[in-house]
Parts: structure tokens; C-alpha cells; sequence
């Protein structure tokens, strides 16, 4: 926001009935702009969980696992080799797991 600095300024009781006065005039505003919404119209819009998605394409490349990560035994997430925690039953244990 530009400021004109040779404008005249206001001292901070001039702020404060400003502020108050915009402040009850958003009040009345609010209230008389509300209108009357009907629910199944606006309910269309939303995705349910379980949602048929068989029609989507997904446009993320996959990358594979490279030379310095792992797949971890438990969360089954690919973590870098720095969060490697240790070993249980032969699978790698990331860090957050491993606590």
C-alpha cells in the first residue's frame, strides 16, 4: 500500500473513533447482507470419503527408490538413509517408528 507521507496525520484518539466507527458500520453490513442458502445445493459441491474416483488420472511422476533410501518394515514409507533407526527381523527401522 502506497503512503503519502505529506499527507497531514492523525493523532491516536482520531485512530481509535475511526477504527470504531468502521468497526460498527462491518457490523451492520454483516448482518443485513446475510441470505438464505439452500443446504442440498451447497452440499453437491463436496467430495464424500469413498468417492468413486476411478474416472481421475493422477499427473505425479514417480520416482524409484534410489541408491540412498530405504522402505521401512513398519510405516512401509521410503525414508533417506539418515533416519534409519536400526534393524528388526531383518527390515530397516526409520526413526519415527523406532521410537
Amino acid at each position: 500500500m502506497a503512503t503519502d507521507y505529506d499527507a497531514p496525520r492523525k493523532t491516536d484518539d482520531e485512530l481509535n473513533e475511526d477504527s470504531i466507527e468502521e468497526l460498527k458500520s462491518r457490523r451492520v453490513d454483516q448482518s443485513s447482507g446475510s441470505v438464505d442458502v439452500d443446504e442440498t445445493e451447497q452440499a453437491e459441491g463436496f467430495e464424500l470419503p469413498g468417492a468413486d474416483l476411478s474416472g481421475e488420472e493422477l499427473s505425479v511422476r514417480v520416482l524409484p527408490r534410489q541408491a540412498d533410501e530405504f522402505t521401512c518394515g513398519r510405516c512401509f514409507l521410503v525414508h533417506h538413509r539418515s533416519q534409519l533407526a536400526g534393524e528388526e527381523n531383518g527390515l530397516p527401522i526409520c526413526s519415527d517408528c523406532a521410537v
